[in-house]
């Protein structure tokens, strides 16, 4: 055994820890065989589960087992343990390629060309079976003792046929595409491409084209293509990446364009990937989670499928949605947004509550969505009220409801919304001893009293938690 790896898995004895994140830490690892090092990313099964990450998990396997690509870390094997999932991966020894830049600052126009000429590569043989990584950005770029770049970290990345629309909006924010930020379908090509050009930029700037510390601002920027190249950019250069930075991702040049591009062209010699085995078995990994979760299923507390992301919740503001810098709203829908500081299940039973005391009827589209619907006749007119309700789970005791209104009159709606927010800012625990209180006939005075003396000895702390889903 080498001096410095003091645990084994497998074959594989276990050295210091080269990365680290919130639910894995990647380790360095000699092969007790071949001696050839390897990097072994390791994540707790217990936390992913509870963490909702399982199919995260899954994909992220089985994506990389379908690259076989020189710039594109490799995958050789998956260890399951009781408690742990070891990915096995190719070592990559020189580090991210964002640690170069920090010293570097930017490179010269021959190596930032070479760069992004191998980012282009990769990430056309990506695309080439299906699979778009959707986080790309210096930090997921590593380098190799020669130099040469391999794209790392697919935890985010999609498995679609070419032309499918992606939903989920994810990444990193300087590196996003404008149309992640509308809260609509996008293509994961065209997203890709435009997280290539922002690097590109930073190649050859050594500063991002899009930044700010007001996120709001620096989304404006992304979706108005706000940025200045410095002077020491030529005008190809220029050119290009003008055409890679193209806030509209219909027009936006693709990865083949790219490669007939003349500045890119210059001294390009394309790497070959191989084919993979489409039928990829992930047994294994599902019979480890499976158990995993049968040993949790009667403690966990059941998650909403309809949990949302930091893109989702910021557009979820009217001051903070950017849809209407892409195109005009089609949906004259008239919105509110409420909070309410209990479960999905007691915020469900408080709206179908004022539904009721409104005489509206209530139907249940599924476990998160409602209508709400009224008939009013007079001898002279007849008048139709329409709302629905969605309940958004932001945390377990914490969530987000959306009242639409497609037909009601202002004033009712207004009524409906504001006796709804009364209800669901109320201290869930006070709210549940007025309740039993009223059950068995105590006064109304008497069930005030005892709210008030709750709200005063009560505090509720909202925390939020964002999550990536495909």
């Amino acid at each position: 055994m080498k001096m410095g790896f003091a645990n084994n898995i497998g074959k594989y004895h276990l050295g210091r820890t080269i990365g680290e994140g919130t639910f894995a830490k990647v380790k360095l690892a000699v092969d007790s065989i071949t001696a050839h090092y390897v990097a072994i990313k390791i994540i707790d099964k217990h936390m992913a589960v509870e963490s909702n990450l399982k199919s995260q998990v899954q994909r992220e396997i089985r994506n990389m087992k379908l690259l076989n690509h020189p710039n594109i870390v490799r995958i050789h094997e998956v260890i399951g343990t009781k408690t742990k999932i070891y990915i096995v991966m190719e070592y990559v020894s020189g580090g991210q390629l964002s640690d170069k830049l920090s010293y570097s600052k930017k490179l010269n126009e021959s190596e930032a060309r070479k760069m992004f000429q191998q980012l282009i590569d990769a990430v056309d043989y990506c695309h080439n079976r299906g699979v778009y990584h959707r986080d790309l950005k210096p930090e997921n770029l590593l380098l190799d003792n020669h130099g040469r770049l391999k794209v790392s970290d697919f935890g985010l990345s999609a498995l679609h046929k070419h032309g499918d629309i992606l939903t989920t909006a994810c990444g990193s924010p300087c590196y996003v595409a404008p149309e992640l930020l509308t809260n609509k379908g996008y293509d994961g090509a065209a997203a890709d491409v435009w997280s290539c050009g922002v690097i590109l930029f930073e190649l050859l700037a050594g500063y991002l084209p899009f930044d700010d510390c007001n996120l709001i601002q620096l989304y404006k920027k992304i979706s108005q293509a706000e940025y200045t190249c410095p002077p020491w950019f030529t005008r190809r250069q220029k050119k290009l990446i003008s055409r890679i930075l193209d806030p509209n991702p219909k027009t936006r040049i693709t990865i083949p364009e790219i490669m007939e591009d003349s500045w890119f062209q210059m001294d390009y010699m394309p790497a070959c990937g191989y084919e993979s085995d489409d039928k990829i078995c992930l047994n294994d990994v599902n019979a480890a989670f499976d158990v995993i979760q049968d040993e949790a299923a009667e403690t966990k507390m059941p998650k909403s499928s309809s949990f949302i992301n930091a893109f989702q919740l910021i557009a979820m503001s009217h001051d903070l949605d950017l849809s209407g810098l892409f195109e005009e709203q089609e949906d004259k829908k008239q919105r509110t947004r409420l909070g309410s500081k209990h479960t999905v299940n007691e915020t469900i039973k408080k709206i179908e509550a004022v539904a009721m005391d409104a005489s509206l009827s209530v139907e249940r589209m599924n476990n998160f969505k409602m209508t709400m619907h009224k008939q009013k006749m007079t001898r002279c007119s007849r008048s139709c009220y329409d709302l629905s309700a969605e309940v958004i789970e932001v945390a377990p005791t914490n969530c987000v409801v959306e009242i639409s209104k497609s037909a009601a009159e202002l004033r009712m709606y207004t009524e409906f919304c504001k006796s709804l927010s009364s209800l669901l800012t109320e201290n869930s625990s006070a709210s549940l001893q007025k309740q039993e209180l009223k059950d068995i006939g105590i006064t109304s005075r008497k069930t005030q009293e005892i709210g008030s003396s709750e709200k005063k000895n009560s505090r509720v702390n909202i925390h939020l938690r964002g999550y990536s889903s495909s």
